[in-house]
Order: C-alpha cells, then sequence, then structure tokens
C-alpha cells in the first residue's frame, strides 16, 4: 500500500467532507478516491468515515488520528525536499537572501541563529530585492528569501505575513515634525523618497496608492536606499522618507521622525520558499528570522492566515 497517498486521500476527504470535492482536490475520479478510503480503513482497523447520502462526517477515531496523519504528510515533503536538493548537489547547503536594507546587526543575529539551530547545514547567505529573490525561487536557485508583499507568490509556500507600521522622517525645521501626529494630507507639496519601483513594484504601487487615497501625492517621486544619501535629499530639498521608528537616523538633531495619523501605511514581509521544498534547514532558517527580525513588528496580518513567522522592517522606503 502507497501509505503516503492514501495519507493525503485521508486528509482531503477529512477536510473537505465531501467526496467528489476531495477528488477534485487530488486530480483523481471520487471511484478511486473511495477505494483508498476503503484499504485504508482495511489496513488500520478503525473506520474513518460515516457515510450517508447526503454528508460525510469523520468519525472519533478519524479525527484522532488525523493531526498525525497531517504530521506523517509534513515529514515526508521535508524528507523529499531534502532528496531533491541531495539531488541537484546541494546537501548540507541552504541558499536563502535577505532584501539590501536589513540593517548589519540583524545579519549578524540571523548568521549566528542559524548555526545555532541547523549545526553542520552551510548557510549561503545573498543580498537580493524582492522581485530578484522571486525570479530565484521560481528557478530553484534560492532555497528560501525573506519577501515584500504585496507581490506575486504563485508556486510559493509563505510563513506568516507581518504588519509594521510606517512614520514620516523630515526634516527637524519643517512645520509638520511639531505635530504629534502627521496626517498624510498634510505632506502635500514635499517630494518622497522612495526605493526604484523596479526592485518591489507592487510595494511601490500599492504605498503610492494609499498615498493618494489620504490626500497625498508627492510632488515628485525620488529614489534613494542608502542612509547617507536619503539623508541629503531630506536636507537639502522639500521632501519626506516613509519608515519604521526603529530606523529613524538617532542622534540626527536635523532630522525628526513623526508616526502617521491613522497608521495608514505599512509594510508586510514573510518568509517565502518554493511549494514542496520546506525541509527542516529552511524552517530553521525561518525560525532564526523569527527572533532575529520579530521584536520590532507591530503585530501580525491577520488576513493571510496562521502565523509562526515574525519578520520586521529595519529600512527607509
Amino acid at each position: 500500500m502507497d501509505l503516503i497517498r492514501h495519507l493525503q486521500c485521508f486528509v482531503a476527504v477529512a477536510e473537505e467532507l465531501h467526496f467528489g470535492r476531495a477528488a477534485q482536490r487530488l486530480g483523481v475520479a471520487q471511484p478511486p478516491l473511495s477505494q483508498r478510503i476503503q484499504r485504508l480503513e482495511r489496513e488500520l482497523g478503525v473506520r474513518l468515515f460515516e457515510r450517508s447520502s447526503r454528508q460525510v462526517t469523520i468519525t472519533k477515531s478519524g479525527a484522532l488520528l488525523l493531526d498525525e496523519a497531517r504530521q506523517l504528510l509534513a515529514h515526508s515533503e521535508a524528507l523529499m525536499a531534502t532528496a531533491r536538493r541531495i539531488q541537484d548537489g546541494h546537501s548540507g547547503l541552504l541558499r536563502a537572501a535577505l532584501p539590501p536594507d536589513i540593517t548589519g546587526e540583524t545579519v549578524a543575529a540571523i548568521l549566528a541563529g542559524f548555526q545555532e539551530r541547523a549545526q553542520g547545514v552551510e548557510l549561503e547567505l545573498h543580498e537580493s530585492q524582492t522581485s530578484e529573490q522571486l525570479t530565484r525561487l521560481a528557478s530553484h536557485e534560492l532555497d528560501v528569501g525573506l519577501i515584500h508583499h504585496p507581490c506575486d507568490v504563485s508556486g510559493l509556500e509563505l510563513g506568516p505575513v507581518l504588519r509594521h507600521e510606517l512614520g514620516v522622517l523630515l526634516p527637524h525645521d519643517a512645520p509638520e515634525a511639531r505635530l504629534e501626529t502627521v496626517p498624510l494630507a498634510a505632506l502635500t507639496g514635499y517630494d518622497l523618497i522612495l526605493f526604484p519601483r523596479a526592485h518591489a513594484p507592487a510595494v511601490h504601487d500599492d504605498l503610492l496608492t494609499t498615498c493618494a487615497r489620504h490626500g497625498y501625492t508627492p510632488a515628485a517621486v525620488r529614489h534613494g536606499q542608502g542612509p547617507s544619501f536619503i539623508r541629503g535629499l531630506l536636507l537639502s530639498s522639500r521632501a519626506v522618507a516613509f519608515g519604521p521608528r526603529d530606523a529613524h537616523h538617532a542622534g540626527d538633531a536635523d532630522l525628526s521622525w513623526r508616526p502617521l495619523t491613522g497608521a495608514p501605511l505599512a509594510r508586510r514581509h514573510s518568509a517565502a520558499w518554493p511549494k514542496g521544498r520546506g525541509d527542516a534547514a529552511v524552517r530553521a532558517f525561518a525560525d532564526t528570522v523569527t527572533d532575529a527580525l520579530g521584536r520590532t513588528a507591530a503585530g501580525p496580518d491577520l488576513s493571510t492566515g496562521p502565523l509562526h513567522l515574525r519578520p520586521a522592517a529595519e529600512y527607509w522606503i
């Protein structure tokens, strides 16, 4: 008996409580699915489902076995992912990526934390933007990355998406710097310093759309990433930048950070890896990112489902 395939059928029927929908989900005909469930019941010696002409319900025995069946399938997927990496010549090596705006201290913490969790696995850490990560994940040139949302995540599995509120950085002598919170509309007339659109097109467009919805259309969009370059733009022109509180230029008397009224802007992040390739090393990296980046996050984006990873921003946008 192909135990893994039979367990996949069991879990699908248990979650759908309908043989027709479960068969469609698995891409099989309904009669073979029913036969697999019957054979699994014979092998296990327990009845998994009660069937009638109108409904399918899981038995007490089936409910008790469901969690263990899910765990076995997860272990099976991790085993296959590891086997594929070995077959591809990457045994003992995890290829991971972080966006270039992560601080040096955070990168060091990730490197140290991963070695504690995954001893014997070499971490090959790359610096790349979300757009590049998505391309390399799709071609399996990367095993796992930390991406910014929104973006096209088809073909990927995700850790939980975490929301991190953004404020505004502006010259200390700007009138808006005296406000306790700054409405987006109050920034009318200011240029906006923003990362190049090619690095994360959907994030770029989403931010500008939200600004417009709240009454702020930048006089011009200036592209910048490095802290020193952004500081120069802020001080030499009538411009602002958005970012989290923990990215504030501490000790810089020429600049001020203020929260935005109503917290309309946020960055969202998650770990991502190709479907079916979430082996132990990938999950160790995700857990390490949890510890290194989760401390500054405002909270989970509850629209994204179950949470176990807590990444957060450490950069200006």
